[in-house]
């Protein structure tokens, strides 16, 4: 079976960009350029040089200005917009809402709009179909405040939030253990890529609801296989904030 009926790729288009602050003033953050190009035309063009066909896109602020720009360049793919200018769903509720315009494929990528590497998400689409796990976290072992865990077998337990020392479980057993003392519970802590793979079916139980898509895999890994999948590009760039947009661009125009 092809990649255009295997996969689908959805890009989180739908964020209010207020990291990026004067630039998000009058363009959501999918059309704010790196290197004389918009963000999202990078993430479209990227997914298709690794053989993504189908691409849907959420959005909210400043929405009809992606749809515009969707609308009047052509790209080798079908794109569907998931329309949340009404109401903003958040990273799980934004999924929910568009599963189903791609309840015909078997996996799903998704590609938050601020992150550009040179992961091979081509392959680590194919690797996963192949695998039989239910979710793919690619993951990196890097510093933030945010991090997800995972026991030794790379599936999901819990996230923190190291600043405020916050935890969340997927099993309440878990907190216990933890609240006997930091020996009596292993685990790893890895940083979320924002990119991720999933079952097209896997969040059809939840109800359309604005929430967060860690929320969602926490209450998931109760029952399916949520793993994470460590990834070491050459180089991977979280683009919410103006001194990173500068970065990435000296970085590309570097090498």
């Amino acid at each position: 079976m092809s990649p255009r009926i295997e996969t689908t790729a959805m890009i989180l288009a739908a964020g209010l960009g207020t990291r990026l602050k004067a630039l998000t003033q009058d363009k959501p953050k999918a059309l704010v350029p790196l290197n004389g190009k918009p963000l999202l035309q990078h993430c479209i063009e990227n997914l298709i040089a690794n053989g993504f066909y189908h691409i849907v896109i959420n959005v909210h602020h400043f929405g009809e200005q992606i749809i515009d720009f969707v609308t009047h360049n052509k790209f080798d793919a079908v794109i569907q917009i998931s329309d949340e200018r009404n109401q903003l769903m958040d990273t799980g509720g934004g999924i929910i809402q568009a599963s189903p315009l791609f309840k015909d494929s078997k996996s799903v990528l998704v590609h938050n709009v601020d992150i550009i590497s040179d992961v091979n998400l081509g392959e680590m689409s194919q690797q996963f179909l192949n695998s039989g796990d239910d979710a793919w976290l690619m993951t990196q072992d890097r510093e933030t405040n945010r991090k997800l865990l995972f026991d030794d077998d790379n599936q999901l337990v819990g996230w923190m939030n190291k600043a405020e020392q916050k935890f969340k479980w997927v099993h309440n057993e878990s907190a216990l253990r933890r609240a006997q003392g930091p020996q009596s519970y292993n685990y790893n802590e890895m940083a979320f890529s924002g990119l991720h793979l999933f079952r097209s079916d896997l969040f059809a139980s939840f109800e359309c609801k604005p929430q967060s898509v860690i929320d969602l895999y926490l209450n998931l890994a109760k029952n399916n296989h949520i793993i994470s999948k460590p990834i070491q590009p050459d180089y991977w760039f979280d683009l919410g904030k103006p001194e990173q947009l500068i970065a990435a661009e000296n970085y590309l125009n570097t090498h």
